[in-house]
């Protein structure tokens, strides 16, 4: 038997990237998927093909996750159409890097909306499902920046710090009814996000990390596997960081 099967699977911001990585890596695994992302385009589309073709069920929805009562409804679809949520990823996160002394409020503002408001907004949402079902995984992702902080990404680190303290909250309030909350740290991950740095620049990052390589959005996927899968199921309150060493 595949490690997540008979689960289904909430994962935001999974048009591409981690969470992407994250939704094909759960179907393989035999998860049904949920994914969510503020648009939804045939490329999109062709992956939720892509993923039922593995003998699951998948479906996108639109949705913003920072938006509270959006974020509910999109729970709520999702009950409707796969019967439950076992396992919750937020996953949905944006950057505005800058300098803190020129960094403006709206920069400040829709980081924080989108990455760590949207993670307590879901998970408000299907916190009262996973209470009934007494069982159920959420996978906070953090970054290794919301550990050790960043020049220039004030706004980011403390986004992902925000996910780390709201895990470990979580599994101390909600533990008492079988749901386990956790936070993955991912370092320098190779996706669209870090695509604009100029070569230089990753071999810079490269040279500083033990792996001496980049991680790909597949490092961060095999780590949220064992988080979703009942091989974890006595971790919970925990950062597990995906860095290749270089924040050890």
């Amino acid at each position: 038997m595949k490690l997540l099967t008979g689960k289904t699977a909430l994962i935001t911001g999974a048009g591409r990237g981690i969470g992407r990585a994250i939704a094909e890596k759960f179907a393989q695994e035999g998860a049904d998927v949920a994914i969510t992302d503020i648009k939804i385009g045939a490329d999109v589309e062709a992956f939720i093909e892509e993923l039922t073709a593995k003998g699951v069920r998948a479906k996108a929805y639109v949705s913003n996750a920072a938006d509270f009562s959006d974020a509910h409804k999109v729970v709520e679809e999702v009950v409707a159409d796969f019967g439950s949520i076992d396992v919750l990823v937020n996953n949905a996160g944006i950057t505005r890097d800058g300098l803190l002394l020129r960094m403006t409020e709206e920069q400040w503002d829709m980081v924080i909306n989108v990455n760590l408001k949207s993670a307590f907004n879901l998970t408000h949402a299907v916190a009262p499902i996973m209470m009934k079902q007494r069982a159920g995984s959420i996978i906070n992702m953090a970054s290794v920046v919301g550990v050790s902080g960043n020049a220039g990404q004030a706004n980011y680190a403390a986004s992902k710090a925000g996910m780390i303290g709201l895990a470990k909250s979580t599994a101390k309030e909600l533990g008492s009814r079988g749901i386990r909350a956790n936070a993955i740290a991912p370092g320098f991950i190779i996706t669209d996000m870090t695509g604009a740095l100029s070569e230089e620049v990753k071999k810079q990052w490269a040279a500083q990390i033990p792996l001496r390589r980049g991680g790909l959005p597949e490092d961060v996927a095999g780590v949220a596997v064992f988080l979703a899968s009942d091989l974890s199921a006595y971790v919970s309150g925990q950062v597990i960081h995906c860095c290749g060493g270089m924040n050890c």
